[in-house]
Parts: structure tokens; sequence; C-alpha cells
């Protein structure tokens, strides 16, 4: 891998940092969730980064692929247990970071701890060489070591130039595969922990999308929604809240139905576990080398 690229990943790193840093103090009772985003996502701008998705803020049994949307009222309360789910790039080379918060108790803190030390065991074996499934396995265990399960359908994953979801997938459990890490590879390693039966659902449409495919449509505001997101997205996560300056109202929402209908977008969907189950979530990203950098530390 070329200097120049991995100082590009170790600068979206340190930015993932200090945003995920921001995040966590701005998490507390009685904040609104759209605050806590809309200054993190600004925050990363400021550091000379780009937010490389919105900021996933998923709730208590809320697994993954929560943002709030424009104008949202969610409020933090006592006892939630929040997971907060940074990305950022820097010409297109992505850092993932994440950590989980219980606001106001320590109901859950066995919980957190459980996916924090899956997480720091996995990142000491991430190397040229490791089979994914020996990632897995350590993950699965130290979990289970803490009296949870993972959630076995969620995983870590490569990242690379402007995609956040690449092969090689990292499991949370030993799949047996004899896949290898190799040099070069970046991977998010994000263990899931849970106290319910360790599978995630579809639960309802996020506010997040992805291009898919640009294509034409005579609807003048659908045109321009898909321009801005071909000009500033690429084939990066977006939400609705980071377009509302450029597009206004109903608009808006116009232009996102047409999108959907030609099917130019895809809309992720919430994850929750599948029974009502907590969860926690720890995440860091690693470049394999001789010598791995964990650019998120």
């Amino acid at each position: 891998m070329k200097e120049e690229i991995i100082e590009k990943y170790k600068k979206a790193g340190k930015i993932a940092k200090e945003a995920l840093e921001l995040a966590v103090e701005l998490t507390k009772e009685n904040v609104k969730a759209i605050e806590v985003a809309e200054k993190v996502e600004n925050k990363i701008i400021e550091l000379g980064g780009k937010p490389a998705w919105p900021l996933n803020i998923s709730i208590n049994s809320i697994a993954a692929h929560w943002t709030p949307k424009i104008n949202d009222e969610t409020v933090f309360k006592e006892g939630d247990l929040v997971k907060l789910d940074v990305g950022v790039h820097v010409d297109g080379f992505i850092a993932d970071i994440a950590k989980t918060v219980e606001i106001g108790t320590n109901n859950w803190e066995k919980l957190i701890r459980a996916s924090e030390e899956a997480l720091e065991e996995a990142l000491k074996i991430a190397k040229p060489g490791t089979t994914i499934s020996e990632i897995g396995a350590v993950v699965e265990n130290k979990i289970k070591e803490h009296g949870f399960v993972p959630i076995a359908n969620l995983s870590g994953h490569g990242v690379d130039e402007y995609e956040n979801h690449t092969s090689p997938t990292i499991p949370n459990f030993d799949n047996k595969s004899n896949q290898k890490l190799k040099e070069g590879d970046v991977i998010a390693i994000e263990p899931f922990a849970t106290d319910g039966v360790g599978k995630v659902i579809d639960a309802k449409n996020s506010e997040i999308y992805k291009l898919e495919v640009p294509k034409p449509t005579r609807q003048r505001m659908a045109r321009k929604i898909l321009e801005q997101i071909a000009k500033e997205h690429l084939t990066l996560p977006f939400c609705k809240r980071w377009l509302q300056k450029s597009v206004k109202g109903f608009g808006l929402e116009m232009g996102f139905r047409e999108l959907k209908r030609i099917e130019a977008i895809h809309n992720f969907s919430v994850l929750k576990e599948e029974s009502d189950g907590m969860v926690s979530q720890a995440e860091h990203t690693i470049i394999i080398l001789d010598e791995p950098i964990i650019i998120t530390k």
C-alpha cells in the first residue's frame, strides 16, 4: 500500500476518533439525537474530512442504521443504551469507529464490556495470514465469556476507496472459513453483543440511502437530488438531512419518492434485535500489515 494512501487512512482515523469523542460527550439525558448528529457531522468537516455516512445512533434493541430524520424529536432518556457509529473519509479512504454509551445508569456495563473486550482481543490477532474464522472465534468466545451472545448476522467488513462495505466479511462467530487476511487489507472489526437471541431483523426503512444506479428521470426535483448525490456522495451512504438546504420541503419528499420508484437509490432498513434484546457495539478500523495500524486509536 502506498504511503500517501496510508496517510489518508490515518487522517480519516484521527478525525473519526475525535468525532466519536464529541458524540460520546454530547450524548446525555434530554438531549435530542439530531443535535448530536449534526454537531458531529459538522465537526468532521471542520477537521478536514467528510462524513462517510450519516452518524448512526442506534438505541437499545436497535443495532444499526438509525439516524435522525429532518426535525427529529427523539430525545435520549435515562437508561438508554446508545450505539454511536462514526464514518469519516479523506478523499474516499474510510475510517469506521463505534462505541456504546449508557445514559445515567450502569445496568448494561457488562454488556458494553463484552463487545469492547471482544474487539480488543480480535485486534491482537488481526495480521496477514490470520483466518477470518479465527477472529470470529475470538469475538464469540469473549462475548460468551461475559454471559452474552454475538449477533451472528452482523459482521465487520473491509473498506476501500469510496466503498464502506467490501470483502472480507469479518464474522462475530467462528464461521469455519479458511479465508485469510492479507497484507494491504483494511478492515473494520465490530463485535455486537446482546442479551437476546443473537440475530437482527429489518424493523423499518431508515433515513439512510445509497446511490444504486443514476437512472434518468423527467422529474426536476429527482434530477436535482440525483446530481447532488452523484457529485457529493458517490457510492457512500447519505440522508435527507444533508440535502434539505438545496431541495426544500415537499420537493425533497417528491424527489426521493421518484428515485425510490425507479430504483435509483437504495433505502437501508433499521436493524433490530429479533427478540428485543439490548445490543452493544464496539469498532475500530485496522490496516493489515506486518505491523498493523489501528487507524482509529
